[in-house]
């Protein structure tokens, strides 16, 4: 079998000599997800098979959803929990930058030695920088350059690499999927993991909270740039009332997408401090939502992106459906370069 990402074959055997022996700390993003989670996991089995001492950590609690993924294995949060690793070799996955931890954990650990990461918008902050675009989930990457060089892949790495890709791919349906997703993910169900698993622990165990809240962003939507794009709200104190969390935003967003002939769906959430938070979504890489997130100091993917910002929805609705309106006329005629 040819390698899946001969051009990180040197680059990760590197990483993999410089940890030998280390202490390493793999940190992922606030607000992890699936392929963040995954990562995580799927590095911290294969670093330790080969004898590293290795612990994951985040700034906020793994999802319920994901907890299945991560049975047996330490990840820790609490200021108290990470004071006795400050010292620890660092590689972050699935970051784009290292705001993307959060602002606790980026002034711990402001020297990383490697990043492994698929967003077009990374800055290539690490000593080792591992990212291509073009791949539809860090999972998708570290599955492949796992493989590649040989480190183990169990099974408990095998299902955390297949809820990685199957998330970040959208079940296998987004623009992103590739055929190589499709062949690592049959590498990854011949290691133990298992789809129907996968299926029932992600999208079979809704909360009735979840759908209170998916029925008030429904009800929110609204249309604009002449139908192109569908926009829904959270406000202010929505999770208290409907008995959710943040994660449980997870996913709404693709139902503004999904509207027959909307091109681009917005959740836009209010923040406690006076701000928003905003997820973008797009049905084709060509409005460039990666740009549009950039205005607003966010990020992202082509057809995935994200942003924090300090104004009020006041202020930063009518920038955004203007940005979005200006994105959308420009790309009638091609890709965005």
């Amino acid at each position: 079998m040819s390698a899946f990402y001969p051009q990180y074959t040197g680059v990760f055997a590197a990483i993999l000599e410089r940890v030998k022996g280390q202490r390493v700390a793999i940190i992922g993003h606030a607000r992890p997800d699936g392929d963040c989670i995954g990562s995580q996991v799927s590095l911290a089995r294969g670093l330790a098979a080969r004898g590293v001492d290795v612990v994951c950590i985040n700034g906020d609690p793994v999802p319920r959803r994901l907890q299945y993924l991560v049975a047996g294995m330490t990840f820790l949060r609490t200021d108290a929990e990470i004071a006795p690793h400050l010292d620890r070799l660092v590689i972050f996955v699935d970051c784009a930058d290292q705001a993307r931890v959060g602002e606790r954990l980026k002034l711990k650990f402001p020297k990383v030695l490697a990043c492994v990461d698929h967003h077009l918008s990374n800055v290539g902050f690490a000593e080792f920088n591992l990212v291509d675009p073009a791949s539809a989930a860090t999972c998708e990457m570290l599955a492949g350059m796992l493989l590649d060089a040989g480190v183990p892949v169990d099974t408990a790495a095998a299902k955390a690499l297949y809820a990685g890709i199957m998330t970040d791919t959208g079940q296998f349906r987004f623009q992103s999927t590739s055929q190589r997703c499709f062949l690592l993910a049959g590498e990854l169900v011949a290691r133990g993991a298992s789809p129907a698993e996968a299926g029932h622990e992600l999208y079979e165990r809704e909360s009735h909270g979840r759908f209170k809240l998916l029925q008030r962003f429904l009800a929110s939507m609204r249309f604009e740039c002449g139908g192109r794009v569908c926009v829904g709200f959270l406000p202010l104190g929505i999770f208290d009332e409907t008995g959710t969390t943040s994660e449980d935003t997870e996913g709404l967003v693709d139902y503004a997408r999904s509207v027959d002939g909307v091109e681009v769906g917005v959740l836009i959430e209010d923040k406690s401090d006076g701000g928003v938070k905003a997820s973008l979504r797009g049905k084709d890489p060509v409005w460039r939502l990666d740009r549009i997130a950039a205005e607003f100091n966010g990020g992202g993917h082509a057809c995935a992106a994200g942003l924090t910002c300090a104004e009020g929805v006041e202020k930063f609705y009518p920038r955004l459906i203007a940005a979005l309106g200006r994105q959308l006329d420009a790309g009638r005629s091609g890709p965005a370069n």
